[in-house]
């Protein structure tokens, strides 16, 4: 019933939701890698570095590849990497 019901607002709310989703998911995914695998914290924990309003942001991460990803259902999803030297990067948009 959430995913249908995800889908109306995406559709009616217009392109604002997308783009704060967007948003959202950048803000997460660079946060949340920072935190796992610059700063050794668990994923868990970094939840706790999140802005109010992120209760709908997912987070994955890829151990393998030092990387997570962020997304909202049906509405955005962004992957940040870690790069030696660098830190975490947010990997380039399709959009």
């Amino acid at each position: 019933m959430a995913v249908p019901a995800l889908g109306w607002v995406a559709a009616t709310r217009g392109p604002g939701l997308a783009e704060q989703a967007q948003a959202g998911t950048d803000f997460g995914a660079r946060i949340a890698c920072s935190c796992h695998f610059v700063e050794g914290r668990p994923i868990g924990d970094c939840r706790a570095d999140f802005e109010p309003g992120m209760t709908m942001v997912r987070l994955s991460v890829e151990e393998e590849t030092q990387a997570v990803t962020a997304s909202v259902p049906m509405l955005a999803s962004t992957r940040a990497t870690y790069r030696e030297g660098w830190g975490c990067l947010l990997e380039p948009w399709d959009g």
